[in-house]
């Protein structure tokens, strides 16, 4: 694989239907991958935080992925418009028409639910179809008291709000990621923004349209999704004709958090991508990231808060490439590193 710091992403705009400008990031070159984000997104620095830029670089490989930010999140400017699932297939609707040819569409936590929504209506725009942490009914995510209490929350006070939802969405997280994620997401929107599209997350219910989707379906789950209990995805799988359902270990609802490589394998292996192979050296892609975050002097501390990992984890790669490079100290690993990035 080439250096990932090198490849770049290129950011433009579209204008849907309604007049509403809608910004969108595609990196890579080749047939279309369009991604609809999840309940908040900002296109630039979801660029520059390391695990989530990583995990867009390995799906872009051979293709070109396409991403947005909905209206009033990250470049995206506010309108005055409510949420809606009809808005939300307006702003789809304008990168299709951008697009201009048929394309694969992943959807992720909300966008699975709006991506159905999609390929149900316009069947000849989907080649294949790919739900990761997704559900039909928002109303089965949790008990109203529960729903109402964070959706409070949010509204009231956008700090412990979004610590709140950290938690849910990220349980394994160490505490410094932790709370770089909560930054991350209040500089995504603003909290009335956050609040609505949250309360849309509960509302979409997309049980009739399950049987109108003719796309060849993926449904990806991780078993202990704390955000979108897994029966969500059973339900997904057995509304949609010939849908495949692979289950994934885990506690992590964000996709780039937990175990990334093997959800890109499964991705990657159903939309007839090359599937990533471990390296010649023994090492997997997440042991190469810690390998270079060594050669930088990084502490585990430093390298888990860079990949939105906890610090065991990142000790037991370190642990891991040690074992499988016959090394016996991180001075090794970062001259061995860095020696390879010289040839590179």
């Amino acid at each position: 694989m080439s250096d990932n710091r090198m490849v770049q992403q290129r950011l433009g705009w579209v204008v849907s239907s309604g007049g509403a400008k809608v910004a969108c990031a595609s990196v890579g070159a080749g047939r279309p991958l369009v991604y609809v984000m999840g309940w908040l997104s900002h296109l630039q620095l979801s660029w520059e935080l390391p695990a989530e830029r990583a995990l867009y670089e390995e799906l872009a490989r051979g293709c070109r992925l396409v991403r947005y930010d909905r209206s009033g999140c990250g470049l995206s400017p506010t309108v005055d418009r409510p949420a809606s699932l009809a808005f939300e297939l307006e702003h789809l609707a304008a990168i299709a028409s951008w697009l201009g040819e048929p394309f694969d569409l992943i959807g992720t936590s909300m966008g699975a639910p709006v991506a159905v929504a999609w390929a149900a209506a316009h069947p000849g725009t989907v080649r294949r179809l790919v739900l990761y942490g997704g559900w039909v009914r928002g109303a089965d995510l949790s008990a109203p008291g529960v729903r109402d209490h964070v959706l409070g929350l949010v509204e009231s006070h956008w700090g412990l709000g979004s610590d709140v939802l950290t938690d849910i969405f990220a349980p394994d997280l160490d505490p410094t990621t932790r709370a770089e994620f909560g930054r991350y997401q209040r500089a995504c929107s603003n909290a009335a923004t956050a609040r609505a599209l949250l309360a849309l997350s509960y509302e979409i219910d997309v049980t009739d349209r399950l049987g109108q989707v003719q796309a060849p379906t993926l449904v990806v789950h991780r078993t202990g999704d704390r955000a979108a209990p897994v029966a969500q995805a059973e339900a997904l799988t057995a509304g949609i004709n010939g849908a495949q359902l692979v289950r994934l270990q885990g506690r992590s609802h964000l996709p780039y958090a937990g175990d990334r490589d093997e959800l890109v394998r499964v991705i990657r292996r159903f939309l007839g991508l090359s599937v990533p192979r471990r390296r010649t050296d023994g090492l997997t892609a997440r042991q190469h990231e810690v390998a270079d975050l060594v050669s930088q002097g990084c502490t585990n501390r430093e390298i888990a808060t860079r990949l939105g990992i906890d610090e065991r984890s990142a000790e037991g790669h370190i642990e891991r490439i040690l074992l499988r490079l016959g090394f016996r100290s991180r001075a090794q690993i970062a001259a061995w590193y860095s020696a390879r990035r010289d040839q590179a």
